[in-house]
């Protein structure tokens, strides 16, 4: 059986600096993600973090991962932009990315959607309904009919991005707002899924509900086509009709 390559990337300075999070997530976030990853059979999971060379993306890393899952926060600029070119060109050929939380305002994502990925916000210890009203996809398989958050930082629409593909989840916050908290979109070869709760100061990826959508998201955005055609262009010489 061949594995899916995963990478999980994560700033890993909210750890670093704040006793509060490293507390919650003390090998980092990108750890608490990997961890629960590693528990399926068919997926080879590896971590990457921006204070490593080349952000730990690499080419000869970036070549071989089949979906990397992005999560950032406080330093979104200082990714290099040769690094988010990789990315890009990878995506494009076939490679998923699953955009976390805050990495709504990543390079990548911005660079991908082509707007300005605004949104509203506010930090109130709020309670969160995520509603699934695409329950017949693939990443929503074995959640249930809405997934209740204790505490989650609120984020309201307006939400600037291009009309996605499919609107898998919309959520319901405490003070009111709502918000399209699960969106797909196409981008090339590449299935790109943005899903909203992870704020770094509350537990919410140890929830056994975001943890198998997280687990569904990895399948549904790994490339199943033929990738020697998606890396490929050519020059054609012969015409299937005669030129005159």
């Amino acid at each position: 059986m061949n594995k899916i390559n995963v990478v999980v990337w994560n700033e890993f300075r909210h750890e670093k600096e704040d006793k509060k999070v490293s507390d919650i997530y003390p090998k980092g976030i990108h750890n608490a993600i990997a961890d629960f990853l590693r528990k399926e059979s068919d997926f080879d999971i590896k971590t990457a973090t921006l204070d490593e060379p080349e952000h730990g993306l690499p080419k000869n890393i970036l070549d071989k991962t089949d979906v990397l899952i992005w999560w950032g926060h406080m330093a979104h600029d200082e990714v290099d932009d040769k690094v988010v070119d990789s990315i890009q060109k990878r995506i494009l050929e076939g490679m998923g990315l699953i955009v976390l939380h805050s990495g709504h305002y990543s390079k990548i994502f911005k660079r991908l959607m082509g707007t300005t990925c605004k949104l509203n916000w506010r930090e109130a210890d709020e309670r969160e309904r995520l509603w699934v009203i695409e329950p017949y996809h693939q990443i929503t398989q074995g959640i249930n009919s809405y997934i209740e958050l204790a505490k989650e930082e609120m984020y309201g629409e307006r939400f600037d991005v291009p009309e996605p593909d499919k609107v898998l989840f919309i959520s319901w916050f405490q003070g009111g707002e709502v918000f399209r908290s699960g969106l797909t979109y196409t981008r090339g070869f590449g299935k790109i899924f943005y899903f909203q709760p992870g704020h770094e100061s509350y537990p919410n990826y140890y929830n056994e509900q975001i943890q198998k959508i997280l687990c569904n998201a990895v399948h549904w955005a790994n490339f199943s086509g033929n990738k020697s055609v998606a890396k490929e262009s050519q020059h054609v010489e012969k015409s299937l009709e005669k030129i005159v």
